[in-house]
C-alpha cells in the first residue's frame, strides 16, 4: 500500500488534538484560542509524552495561510472608508503607543544589562500588537460589533504599517549602525504609493468584474474567485516588499465595498477557521519549557512591563485622541500582547547578526504568555473602568465621559484657505500616483511593441497608446476644478490668496507638462532621433515643445474630460455601491448620531412573529425599521401592522449605541451548534381494514380519522401496491393496510377502535 505523506498524519494530529482541547475550553467557558495554544504545546517538539508532528515546513506554510485568511476576514469587516473615519484617532493612539513602548523597551533592555542593539530591537518588538490574536479574541467573545472594536482594528492596521517602517529603520541600523532618514522617507512614499494604487485600482476593477459575473456566481464560484483575489494581492504585496498579511487585508477591504461582501464573509469563514486553527496551534508549538526555566526571570520581567505599559500607553493615547474613558480603557486593554510581527523583527535581527540568540526564545515565550492572557485582559477592562471611575473626582470623570457622548453637531462646511490647499495637495498626490502606476504598465507594454514593430513605428505607437490612456488622469491633475465659487471668494479676500491659488494652478499645469515630456523622452529617445537623422539636442527640444502643445491641447479638448468623468463616476459607484444598496444614505452631517444597521432576526428572538407595533424598538431603543428583506422581496418603510418573521433581514436606523444594545435581542443565536430535542412521541403504525369495519366504503375525507385520532394517513397498501399520500376522496376497502402517523396513545386507541364506544364519546 502506498504510504501517505507526513502532512496527512500531521493534520490529523493537529485537528483532532485542537478539536478536543477547544471543546474542553468551551466547556470551561474559556476562549477557544487558548485551547489551540495548549494543543500546539501538546503536539510540539518540547512535550515528550504525546505524539509530535513530522513535517514542520508544511505546517508552517499552513499557519501562514491561516494568518492570511485572518487578515482577509478583518478586511472584509473593516474597510478603508472606516479607517478614514477613525484615521485621526487611531493615528494618534498608535503613535503614542509606538513611541512609549520603543522607549520603555530600550530602557528595560539596558536595565537588564543587554546590549544597545538588543535593547533597540526589544523596544521595537514590544511596540507591535498581534492583529490575529485580537481578531480571534473578538470573534470568540462576540465583541467585533462593540463600539471600541472599530477603533481597535483601525489601530492594528496602522500598527502593521508602522511595523513595515520599523523594519526599514532597523535594517538600516543593523547594516550601517546609523539612521538613514532618506531611506525611511523613501519607504513611506513607497508604502503610500502602493496602498493608493492597489486600493484605487481594486475599487475600479474588482466590483466591475463582480457586477458582470454576478448572474453566474454560486457559492462555489464566489468562494474560489474571492480566495483567488486574496492570494493575488498577497503575491503583489510580497513582490512589492511588504508582508503577505498586509496584502490580504487590502483585498478584504476592497471586497468589503461590494454587494457580495457579506456572502464572501460567509463562504470564507469556514476556511478561515480551519487554517486559523493551524496558525494558533503552530504558535503553541513554540512553547519550550526549558527556555521558560533558563530565562524565567527575564521573561517574567518583560511580560510584566508589557502588561503594564502597553495597555496604559494605549489608554493614554486614546484619551489624548478625544475618546471617552470607558472606550479608552476597553480598547487599550486589548493591546496586552505581541505577536507575529515581533517574531519577524527578531528574525531580522538574528539574520543581520546584531542581536543575541537568547532574545528570540524570550520574545516568543513572552508572546505566548501574553496571548494566553489577552482574553482575560479584555474581560478585565470593564471592572477596571468601574474601579477607576469610582475613585476619580467628579470633575475629571465628567471631563472624560463627555468627550464621546451626546449629540454631535456638524455645522455647514466653510472652506478656508488651509482646507483648500489640503484638498489641492490630496488631489495632486492621488492622481500622480495613478499616472505613475499607469506609466509603469504602459512602459512595459511599449517595450514589447518596440521589440516586434520595426523602425520608429513601434516608438510612435507606444507613445500614442500611453498618451491616450493617461490623458484623462493628466487632465484631472492639470485642469479639473471643483468649488469654483468658493475659490473665487478666497481669491477676492486678499492678494496673497489670489497669488497663491494661481500659483497652484500653474503648478498643476507644469506637472502635466513634465509628465508628458518624460513620456516623450522615454520613447522618443536619442536612438529614435538619430534614426530620423535629427540631432540629440534638437530632439530634446522637440520633445519639450510637443509636450507643451499636448498640455495646451489637453486643456481645450473635451473628450479627455468626458472620459475622465465616466471613469470617476464608475469608481464612485463601485466605492459606494454597498452603501447605496440601502434604502437611503445617511448624509454626512447626521453620520455622528444616525446609523443604518442590518440585522437578521433569529427564530429565538422575542420579536420573531410579532407585529412592529408590538415591539419596543421605539420605546426602549429609540430606533425605527426602515426596510425588511425577506427572500427576494424588499419591503420598504413597513407599516406598524407588518409581521416580522424569522430570518428577516431588518434594517434599523438609530444611534450607534442604541443599535448596539438592540443587536443581541434581534440576532439571538444559540452558541450550541447542534440542538438535541426530546424524543418524539410520534411514530409510524399500520392497521388493517376488516370487512366489518365501519370505514369500509367511507372516503378518507369523511372518516374523521384526523379529527378523532389526530392521525395522518401517509400510505394505503392495496393488493400488494402502495398508494402514497392518498387523495382525500379515496375510499377504504376490506383488507386495506393503512399506514398512519400518530402519537402512541392515539394509535393504540385507533387500533382497538370499537364503533359503539366511539359513538358514545
Amino acid at each position: 500500500m502506498e504510504s501517505l505523506p507526513a502532512l496527512f498524519s500531521d493534520l490529523a494530529l493537529i485537528l483532532v488534538t485542537a478539536g478536543i482541547t477547544t471543546v474542553i475550553f468551551k466547556w470551561l467557558k474559556q476562549p477557544v484560542v487558548l485551547g489551540y495554544i495548549i494543543a500546539g504545546f501538546l503536539i510540539g517538539p518540547n512535550f515528550e509524552w504525546f505524539p509530535v508532528i513530522n513535517d514542520h515546513t508544511s505546517v508552517e506554510t499552513w499557519s501562514e495561510i491561516g494568518m492570511v485568511f485572518m487578515l482577509f476576514g478583518i478586511g472584509l469587516e473593516f474597510s478603508f472608508k472606516k479607517l478614514k473615519k477613525v484615521g485621526g484617532t487611531v493615528g494618534i493612539t498608535a503613535l503614542t503607543e509606538l513611541v512609549t513602548m520603543c522607549l520603555v523597551g530600550f530602557f528595560l533592555g539596558k536595565a537588564l544589562g543587554w546590549s544597545q542593539m538588543d535593547s533597540i530591537f526589544l523596544g521595537a518588538m514590544l511596540s507591535i500588537s498581534s492583529t490575529t490574536i485580537i481578531a480571534k479574541a473578538f470573534d470568540d467573545m462576540k465583541l467585533h460589533r462593540e463600539k471600541f472594536s472599530g477603533n481597535v482594528i483601525g489601530e492594528l492596521v496602522v500598527e502593521d504599517l508602522e511595523a513595515v517602517l520599523l523594519m526599514v529603520i532597523l535594517s538600516t541600523l543593523a547594516v550601517s549602525k546609523t539612521f538613514d532618514g532618506m531611506q525611511l522617507v523613501s519607504s513611506m512614499l513607497k508604502l503610500g504609493f502602493f496602498l493608493l494604487v492597489w486600493f484605487i485600482g481594486g475599487i475600479f476593477i474588482v466590483p466591475t468584474v463582480l457586477r458582470w459575473a454576478r448572474k453566474f456566481m454560486s457559492e462555489e464560484t464566489l468562494t474560489v474567485f474571492s480566495v483567488g483575489l486574496c492570494f493575488l494581492m498577497v503575491v503583489l504585496a510580497n513582490l512589492a516588499g511588504f508582508s503577505s498579511a498586509l496584502g490580504a487585508f487590502i483585498m478584504g477591504s476592497i471586497l468589503a465595498e461590494t454587494l457580495e461582501a457579506e456572502m464572501i464573509h460567509k463562504v470564507t469563514t469556514p476556511i478561515k477557521n480551519l487554517f486559523g486553527a493551524v496558525f494558533f496551534v503552530s504558535v503553541g508549538m513554540l512553547v519550550d519549557p526549558k527556555i521558560l526555566v533558563d530565562y524565567w526571570w527575564q521573561i517574567l520581567v518583560v511580560t510584566l512591563v508589557l502588561l503594564l505599559f502597553k495597555p496604559l500607553s494605549n489608554v493614554v493615547g486614546r484619551l489624548i485622541a478625544g475618546l471617552g474613558l470607558k472606550q479608552a480603557i476597553q480598547g487599550g486593554f486589548c493591546f496586552s500582547q505581541i505577536g507575529e510581527f515581533s517574531f519577524i523583527i527578531a528574525s531580522l535581527g538574528l539574520s543581520y547578526g546584531v542581536i543575541d540568540e537568547f532574545l528570540y526564545p524570550i520574545i516568543v515565550s513572552v508572546s505566548i504568555i501574553t496571548t494566553f492572557l489577552t482574553p482575560y485582559a479584555i474581560k478585565a477592562a470593564i471592572p477596571t473602568y468601574q474601579w477607576v471611575s469610582g475613585h476619580m473626582s467628579e470633575q475629571w470623570l465628567n471631563h472624560f465621559e463627555n468627550r464621546d457622548t451626546g449629540i454631535k453637531v456638524k455645522s455647514g462646511e466653510k472652506v478656508s484657505m488651509a482646507s483648500f490647499i489640503g484638498r489641492q495637495f490630496k488631489h495632486i498626490v492621488i492622481y500622480i500616483a495613478i499616472v505613475v502606476a499607469m506609466l509603469f504598465i504602459c512602459f512595459w507594454i511599449g517595450s514589447f511593441i518596440i521589440e516586434y514593430v520595426p523602425n520608429v513605428w513601434g516608438n510612435a505607437i507606444s507613445v500614442a497608446i500611453t498618451m491616450v490612456l493617461v490623458s484623462p488622469f493628466l487632465w484631472a491633475i492639470g485642469f479639473r476644478h471643483t468649488l469654483v465659487k468658493t475659490t473665487h471668494k478666497l481669491m477676492e479676500n486678499s492678494r496673497f490668496n489670489k497669488t497663491f491659488i494661481l500659483s497652484i494652478f500653474i503648478l498643476r499645469f507644469i506637472i502635466v507638462w513634465v509628465v508628458a515630456t518624460s513620456v516623450l523622452r522615454h520613447f522618443f529617445n536619442e536612438a529614435f532621433w538619430q534614426h530620423l537623422g535629427v540631432g540629440v539636442s534638437y530632439g530634446r527640444w522637440i520633445n519639450v515643445a510637443m509636450a507643451l502643445g499636448y498640455t495646451i491641447l489637453l486643456r481645450v479638448v473635451s473628450p479627455a474630460m468626458n472620459f475622465y468623468k465616466r471613469i470617476e463616476d464608475s469608481f464612485l459607484d463601485n466605492l459606494n455601491k454597498r452603501q447605496s444598496s440601502q434604502v437611503f444614505a445617511i448624509p454626512e452631517i447626521l453620520q455622528e448620531n444616525c446609523h443604518l444597521q442590518k440585522m437578521t432576526l433569529s427564530p429565538d428572538s422575542p420579536y420573531s412573529g410579532q407585529l412592529i407595533k408590538e415591539t419596543d424598538f421605539r420605546d426602549n431603543y429609540n430606533v425605527s425599521v426602515v426596510s425588511v428583506e425577506r427572500g427576494k422581496q424588499l419591503y420598504e418603510l413597513p407599516k406598524s401592522d407588518f409581521h416580522l418573521f424569522p430570518f428577516d433581514k431588518i434594517t434599523f436606523v438609530g444611534h450607534e449605541d442604541h443599535l448596539r444594545l438592540l443587536l443581541p435581542r434581534v440576532e439571538l443565536f444559540d452558541e450550541q451548534l447542534i440542538q438535541e430535542h426530546e424524543e418524539s412521541e410520534v411514530d409510524l403504525y399500520k392497521v388493517e381494514v376488516r370487512p366489518n369495519s365501519p370505514y369500509v366504503g367511507v372516503a378518507l375525507m369523511d372518516s374523521g380519522l384526523a379529527e378523532n385520532f389526530e392521525t395522518m394517513i401517509i400510505a394505503i397498501e392495496r393488493d400488494g401496491q402502495f398508494i402514497l399520500n392518498p387523495s382525500a376522496r379515496i375510499t377504504f376497502q376490506p383488507a386495506d393496510l393503512v399506514w398512519f402517523v400518530a402519537q402512541k396513545e392515539k394509535a393504540e386507541i385507533l387500533m382497538k377502535y370499537n364503533p359503539e364506544t366511539i359513538q358514545n364519546t
